[in-house]
Formats: C-alpha cells, structure tokens, sequence
C-alpha cells in the first residue's frame, strides 16, 4: 500500500506521522521497525498513527509505537508533534488555541502557540500526575514513606559487581532516573539496555541519567524499545519529579537534553506540566 506522511520532531526526538483519521490503517511490529529503520525505512524513533477517538471531548486518538514495534502508553515529544500536526492540518482550528488529544494512557489537555506564519511553534501539555508507588509503575523495588507517600527512592538495582540507585516514577509510562555527577560521561549505550531489560522492570522502563545544576538539568536517556534518543517528553517529567522529591530541585526546571531544552512544572494541582517545541522536517511518501 501506498503511504503518505510527515516527519516531526520535538527537540530532536523524532517521530513517522500519518494521518489515518479514517481509522482504515493497521500496522504489524514489523512493518514498524521497518518504517522506523534509519538505513532501509524512513528513519524514526518512533510511528504515529492519528486516528479518530472515541471520546467526544478529544479531537484525535495518538496511536503511538515505538521503533522496535511494540505500543507505548505515552510519548511526551510526541504528543507535542501529534498537536502540531493536528492544528497545522486543520483538524484542530488554530483560533482555538487549546485541545485535548486521546492517548493510551488517557486524555491529555494541551495549549499551542502560533508562529508568524500561522503554523505551530511549541505546545504545553497537562501530563498528569506522577505515579511513586511501586505496583504501578511497575518496579520490584522496595517502597519508602516520603511527603509525596510511598514512593521508590534512590533504591539499587544490581548490574552484575556495580549497583546503580535509581528513583522510579510513571508518566503512564516507566522510568528509572539516576542522578549522576555528568550524564555525557556515562555509557548509555551499555548501561542502559541492561536497566531497561531488569529482572526488577516487569514491563521493562526507561532510564534518564541526570545531573542537577540550579533550576536546570542536564539529562540523557535511553528509551524502552528504542535505545538512546535526543530527547524524551515523559522522560523530563519524570526527571523532574525525581529530582524534586530527592530534594535537589524546585517544582520548575529546564530539562536540558542532546536535542534541547523542555520546560517542566510540576504544580501543586500535582499535575506535571511539560512546554516544548514542535517542528516538521519534511514529508513524503512510501510502499509497505
């Protein structure tokens, strides 16, 4: 079949979308990696379908797969591209300034800016709230009481003769952050996979290395069923939160990673806030 698409990114993290709002198009895994594929296919870090929700407040369902194939709950620079993609096209009216986009972890309300040329620059999207507890997750560590309640805190998680502690929060989606004194010195691609595919991660996570300095942070991260990316949306919030509750940031912080910056403001409503860029590449077309 023939395919059109576009080709998005939000801070680097890049992202396959086509619009499929007639709900008549079904990929396997396979076919998704081979899109995702940077040699043979387009090359993405990951697929979204647009299709129609079902629910009547949201204007689109994001149909979000990562570059392995397998279906993730939630994808923060995605989301962000879904809404530059929804509005730029006309599905959301750009007056209206605000929409709420359908996702597997639920409904996410967003706002959007416009560039002098009408098209959209960045969004803000209401992430939720974060999930400590352990069972949710899922992470088989051990619980400890803190002000934001039983929560996975600077626990350890053994690789092989070294332990690496980690905070563990979801985003509808798993995440183990480690604080580090420089993220661009460790090797993400070795100590990464081996966290992601833990006995302790039922659901496999992924796994943000950070670095605190003020009210901005320095992050990398590895991405379950993708490997290292520019950036990660879920993966700011939780690196913000876990920084929070550790005691070694504010609720506000810049969340500084490969692809740039993503602004995080966990409220007091305990929503988690997330205020990043969206930018098309380019669009084109292909056979599957």
């Amino acid at each position: 079949m023939h395919y059109e698409f576009a080709k998005l990114h939000g801070a680097g993290n890049d992202f396959v979308m086509i619009d499929d709002m007639n709900d008549q198009i079904t990929f396997t895994p396979e076919q998704i990696a081979h899109i995702c594929d940077r040699h043979f296919g387009v090359g993405a870090d990951g697929v979204i379908v647009v299709k129609p929700s079902p629910r009547p407040e949201c204007a689109a369902y994001m149909d979000y797969y990562n570059a392995d194939g397998t279906k993730a709950q939630m994808c923060g620079n995605g989301v962000r591209c879904f809404a530059k993609f929804l509005v730029d096209r006309g599905i959301v009216d750009a007056a209206a300034g605000s929409f709420v986009a359908d996702t597997l972890s639920g409904p996410k309300p967003m706002k959007f800016k416009l560039g002098e040329d009408g098209l959209v620059t960045c969004a803000t999207v209401d992430m939720g709230e974060p999930e400590l507890r352990a069972a949710k997750i899922p992470a088989r560590l051990t619980e400890t009481d803190t002000p934001f309640g039983p929560a996975v805190v600077e626990q350890p998680v053994r690789l092989g003769s070294m332990a690496l502690d980690v905070t563990c929060v979801s985003m509808g989606n798993p995440h183990a952050v480690t604080f580090v004194d420089d993220p661009m010195k460790v090797d993400v691609d070795v100590i990464g996979p081996q966290v992601e595919e833990h006995i302790v991660f039922p659901e496999k996570t992924n796994v943000e290395f950070a670095s605190v300095h003020g009210d901005t942070i320095v992050m990398r991260v590895w991405e379950r069923g993708v490997g290292e990316t520019l950036a990660c949306g879920t993966g700011c919030c939780a690196t913000a939160v876990a920084a929070h509750i550790t005691g070694r940031a504010a609720r506000q912080v810049h969340v500084k990673v490969l692809g740039g910056v993503i602004d995080i403001d966990w409220r007091q409503d305990n929503h988690v806030y997330m205020t990043g860029p969206a930018e098309q590449s380019f669009t084109g077309s292909f056979d599957l």
